[in-house]
């Protein structure tokens, strides 16, 4: 399996410099929908529900305190063809949406919502999301709009 610092290489390879808040949705992303489509994470590092939508610890320990990343300490060529399409996919759809859209979208969707349940708005968390709230919710639009 791919780490989550491979996944991030890859990405900012695809597309270059973007914010770190981006990174983390676009991480995000990738893990849900590659959860649904191949049916297997894609790295093995949690999400946790922050305030600001869902956060990778092990990247922000390595982003924290700047606000652009441009190249991450990591190995793309580690992913393979099923992973590549993944990320690929999730760039085209995502890609071209703001940090701040994207952490949007995800403050509106279950995954994230759910695992803040009870907490006041802004509070800090570590509650994971879990792999099957993802692959519920993301495959549940796929169904929904077959």
């Amino acid at each position: 399996m791919t780490s989550v610092h491979d996944v991030a290489a890859y990405i900012l390879q695809k597309t270059g410099p973007m914010s770190a808040m981006k990174l983390q949705k676009l991480v995000y992303y990738a893990q849900a929908w590659h959860l649904v489509w191949e049916e297997r994470p894609l790295f093995d590092a949690p999400i946790e529900a922050w305030a600001n939508g869902p956060v990778c610890r092990a990247l922000y320990a390595r982003h924290r305190g700047r606000f652009v990343v441009d190249e991450w300490d990591g190995d793309p060529d580690a992913l393979d063809a099923a992973d590549r399409t993944t990320l690929d996919a999730v760039l085209d759809f995502y890609g071209k949406r703001s940090a701040h859209e994207l952490s949007e979208l995800t403050h509106r969707e279950a995954p994230w919502h759910d695992a803040r349940e009870n907490l006041p708005t802004g509070a800090r968390s570590d509650v994971v999301i879990t792999a099957a709230a993802m692959h519920e919710f993301y495959d549940g639009l796929i169904t929904t709009s077959s």
